[in-house]
């Protein structure tokens, strides 16, 4: 986008200082500077609010992010975002072209694609092939060394959920290997044994 639009990018992120090598690597493919909310990044809804109080500073014209998070995959923080920041949120977006003012998108829906045309600003949550991951080049590496790197303390925000335990799923039971031919058997199996018919 930028490389077509020209602009500014500011990368946003919450977390803490483990999290500046990815940071300098998104200032090497083209980031122009970045802030780092320097907090652990508890639930959906306190990383949302970090995201946004941030963003207020600012005058952005997009703010996109991953559809999920890397960490707790729940796919929540672009739409508390948009709704923090009183922006429609969009997603899961996979191709996005600026116009001026306005953004064609094209975002995955079940059973097949839908494509829309949306005013700036917006707040999207994007996936393949739009989030794909360039490799930084030697250049961009140097330059991203002096790049700016603001650490800001997080403002107040409830958090709203807490982390109790994780689990492992049940382990799969033994599978039984029918031939092809022998359906007589199946039938036996899956009603007798597995009782699903």
């Amino acid at each position: 986008l930028k490389e077509q639009n020209g602009g500014k990018i500011t990368v946003i992120n919450v977390g803490e200082a483990e999290s500046d090598p990815t940071i300098r690597k998104a200032l090497a493919i083209g980031a122009d500077e970045a802030v780092r909310v320097n907090a652990f990044p508890s639930d959906s809804f306190f990383v949302a609010n970090q995201i946004a109080a941030v963003a207020k500073q600012g005058e952005y014209d997009l703010i996109l992010m991953g559809r999920e998070s890397i960490d707790f995959n729940g796919g929540m923080v672009h739409g508390m975002v948009g709704e923090l920041l009183g922006l429609p949120s969009f997603s899961p977006v996979m191709q996005l072209e600026v116009e001026g003012s306005t953004a064609k998108i094209t975002r995955e829906i079940e059973g097949g694609k839908e494509k829309l045309e949306v005013s700036l600003p917006f707040v999207a949550g994007c996936q393949e092939p739009i989030a794909e991951w360039k490799i930084p080049n030697m250049r961009g590496i140097m330059s991203a060394r002096t790049k700016p790197l603001n650490v800001v303390e997080p403002t107040d925000a409830t958090v709203h959920s807490e982390l109790s335990k994780y689990e492992l799923p049940p382990a799969k039971g033994a599978v039984k290997m029918i031939d092809a031919d022998n359906v007589e058997e199946l039938v036996n199996l899956l009603k007798n044994e597995a009782k699903v018919i």
